[in-house]
């Protein structure tokens, strides 16, 4: 993927062309006044670099361009890019190059090496962000002549976020789907021994048990099926609250860079949404997907692997946008749907609509994103107001368990074990979790 930026140049005179016009004026006027040939010599080559530079100046109205091309896939956490600018009439090319919003530097080169540009962008978020600005001004032949400084390029892409799907899927209390994976309670074909029953109109032959019917029949005509459980699949949604992105490091909550965030609350999002996606398209249950920020980031619930090309593509892009949307009414969810929350639950928002969910029947699982924070270069003040934050923040999650939500944490010091745990143990049947 490449991104491109096509202008015309204005040029203007640099400081030495005027500089030898004058003093090659100087000069004639030194011999006038003293009726010095050899002074007046003196000036004749000032003189003739000021009419050769003019006479070579950039033409009026000549194009410049520059691209900027991105590798496709990351390697080692980098991904590649190369630079490639048309410089038009110039002669040398000034550059000035920021990696995540950071310069890293200024690079005078040649008009011959303009051509490609390496470099490397570290991968140190996922979701859309701007790994790249470019702005260059062009040089003239003996640098005669200036460009004014281009327009700046940003390169934005949106970076995928490294998941694996889960292999324990907790599943909602009640199972809809007419086929699927799961074990469901209605009979039908597909599942696990459900009973014995008379035989009635619509049941097929095959399913007579003749062992059964010689113990239970009574009458002569009186037949015994075996009966089975029909397989189902699961409606699941996911609700990611991307209202706001918080990293590992406290002392970054301020500022606007990425670069100082570490781990943030938007990455461990994705993460889980990704994986929680994978998990459940894999066993070939519907899911869905919708974001708290905006009413119109929302996909319909569906199976398939290009759906879940989808999921992931939705997933990738969400990042906090504008200021919070408040909603009076949570939106509408499929009956017996298993609602996940994915949220820092750092306010009520995201708590409101799982209770709203939750007494509306439907299980609910708040999936807490919130990284865990390193208190680096916090003066005490800040660290009490933290803490306070998180006394609050731990009142909201003990409500929600009120209300019958369960919890899981996304990210835990065990680097995923217990993380795995809790959701095996989420996946038991309803009288045997603890």
């Amino acid at each position: 993927m490449s991104d491109a930026s096509t202008s015309t140049p204005r040029w203007t005179l640099s400081g030495a062309i005027p500089s030898a016009a004058v003093v090659a004026l100087l000069f004639c006027a030194a011999g006038l006044v003293f009726s010095r040939v050899d002074i007046v010599l003196v000036a004749l080559p000032l003189i003739a670099c000021v009419a050769l530079a003019w006479e070579r100046r950039p033409r009026a109205g000549a194009q410049t361009s520059i691209h900027a091309e991105l590798a496709d896939h990351p390697e080692a956490g980098l991904l590649r890019y190369e630079l490639e600018i048309a410089p038009g009439d110039a002669e040398q090319v000034q550059l000035r190059v920021a990696v995540l919003g950071d310069p890293i530097g200024e690079f005078l080169i040649g008009a011959q090496e303009a051509g490609g540009i390496p470099g490397t962008v570290p991968i140190i978020h996922s979701g859309p962000q701007e790994l790249l600005s470019v702005q260059y001004r062009l040089i003239g032949r003996d640098a005669a002549f200036v460009s004014a400084v281009s327009p700046r390029l940003p390169v934005r892409r949106a970076i995928p976020a490294r998941f694996s799907p889960i292999d324990s899927v907790p599943l909602p209390p009640v199972l809809h789907g007419l086929t699927g994976t799961h074990v469901s309670s209605r009979p039908g074909d597909g599942g696990e021994f459900r009973d014995i029953h008379p035989f009635t109109p619509g049941d097929r032959l095959r399913r007579i048990d003749w062992k059964a019917t010689a113990r239970r029949a009574q009458a002569p005509g009186d037949l015994y099926v075996r009966r089975t459980t029909a397989t189902a699949d699961a409606t699941v949604l996911l609700v990611q609250d991307s209202r706001d992105d918080v990293g590992e490091n406290v002392a970054s909550w301020n500022e606007s860079s990425s670069a100082t965030q570490g781990l943030s609350s938007m990455d461990v999002a994705r993460e889980a949404a990704s994986s929680l996606a994978a998990g459940y398209i894999r066993v070939g249950d519907r899911v869905g997907f919708q974001d708290l920020a905006s009413s119109s980031r929302a996909i319909q619930h569906g199976g398939g692997s290009r759906h879940l090309a989808r999921l992931l593509r939705a997933i990738e892009l969400t990042g906090p946008s504008g200021p919070p949307l408040h909603r009076i009414r949570a939106p509408l969810v499929v009956p017996g749907a298993l609602i996940y929350v994915l949220s820092t639950f750092l306010d009520e928002e995201a708590g409101r609509m799982a209770a709203l969910w939750r007494g509306a029947g439907h299980r609910v699982i708040a999936v807490d994103v919130l990284p865990a924070g390193k208190l680096n270069r916090l003066p005490r003040e800040e660290v009490l107001a933290h803490r306070i934050i998180l006394m609050e923040r731990a009142d909201r999650i003990r409500a929600l368990a009120g209300y019958g939500i369960e919890l899981i944490a996304w990210q835990d010091a065990g680097h995923g074990a217990s993380r795995a745990a809790r959701l095996r143990t989420l996946s038991r049947p309803a009288g045997v979790r603890r």
